[in-house]
């Protein structure tokens, strides 16, 4: 090593040194900041990453008496056994055929409902609006599914009493399965929509307002304004938060379809949520629904790292 890299070397070391100083004294300023942020670590750690060892009874014959450490293991049994199961594709259908419905109309409601809120310019209306459809969220599911039986019910429902008063005939809206998931995605916007309108609202807060004043001057009307300024401003959010939903699109609520499933839509409506409640809380079989569950997750990690990739891959925003 001649003069000038050992010199070169000497600078480099005396930078990391005050680099790493720089960064403790930092820390140490702010230490009232790191020290929020226990709470939070000490939740995920307790409720979120320590019961995750539990998943390997999915490879046992799980017995309560005997425990996680002396049960007995089976491997790929538990996922054989799912997969061979003769009503396994159905169940997999159904519950992927709600999740695309709601991805295909309960997803973008909240941000038409944020865009179309974000056009009123009487901001007590504005506000009236927005307390008036976030007050859904607030309601059980159980509240809903009565209020559904009161709604559509075949004996003495408004709907059908009004059919019949005009002439027609009851239509069995609840026991029907051409209507069950219609009735759930229809159920999900009424319910949700109007809450998930946050998120996008205090998205399109943060546009620039001199972007609009601009356009305006360029003549751009309310469309071109929302095209070229609104929709890019707030694309990277919905990306994000779509594939997030991609992360979870086996689950389709257990307490919301269980509520309105019945013996003669069970054909359409058995999702992997009521399987598993099924199977593991009514059939004691532990291992196979955790078994159940894990698949699920798989399949959710693999299509969350799929789109993440794909977004980043045309130059959008990702979660990791």
């Amino acid at each position: 090593m001649n003069v000038r890299s050992a010199e070169a070397a000497g600078r480099a070391a005396e930078t990391g040194v005050l680099y790493k100083r720089r960064r403790g004294k930092e820390l140490l300023m702010d230490w009232d900041l790191y020290l929020l942020l226990v709470p939070g670590l000490l939740f995920f750690l307790l409720f979120k990453y320590v019961p995750m060892w539990g998943v390997v009874i999915a490879f046992q014959d799980y017995s309560p008496f005997k425990g996680v450490l002396h049960s007995d293991w089976v491997g790929l049994k538990h996922f054989v056994n799912l997969f061979t199961y003769d009503k396994f594709w159905a169940i997999f259908r159904n519950t992927i055929l709600i999740s695309f419905y709601n991805l295909i109309f309960f997803f973008p409601a909240p941000i038409l409902l944020a865009l179309l809120l974000n056009e009123l310019r009487i901001s007590w209306f504005k506000r009236s609006v927005q307390t008036i459809i976030y007050l859904p969220h607030f309601i059980s599911w159980v509240v809903v599914a009565g209020m559904t039986y009161l709604i559509l019910g075949t004996q003495g429902g408004i709907v059908n009493e009004l059919i019949q008063a005009s002439g027609g005939e009851k239509v069995a809206f609840l026991t029907t399965p051409e209507y069950f998931r219609t009735l759930i995605v229809s159920q999900s916007i009424w319910k949700e929509a109007g809450w998930g309108t946050i998120i996008f609202l205090a998205a399109l807060s943060g546009v620039d307002t001199q972007l609009y004043e601009a356009a305006i001057v360029d003549g751009a009307g309310r469309w071109r304004q929302l095209w070229h300024i609104t929709l890019p401003a707030i694309r990277s959010t919905i990306l994000i938060l779509l594939i997030l939903r991609l992360g979870n699109i086996l689950d389709v609520g257990f307490e919301h379809i269980f509520l309105m499933l019945n013996s003669t839509v069970n054909s359409v409506g058995d999702v992997f949520e009521t399987y598993v409640y099924r199977e593991g809380l009514i059939g004691g079989k532990f291992s196979y629904t955790t078994a159940v569950g894990l698949f699920k997750s798989l399949v959710g990690l693999v299509l969350v790292a799929g789109a993440n990739w794909l977004s980043q891959k045309f130059g959008e925003e990702g979660v990791f």
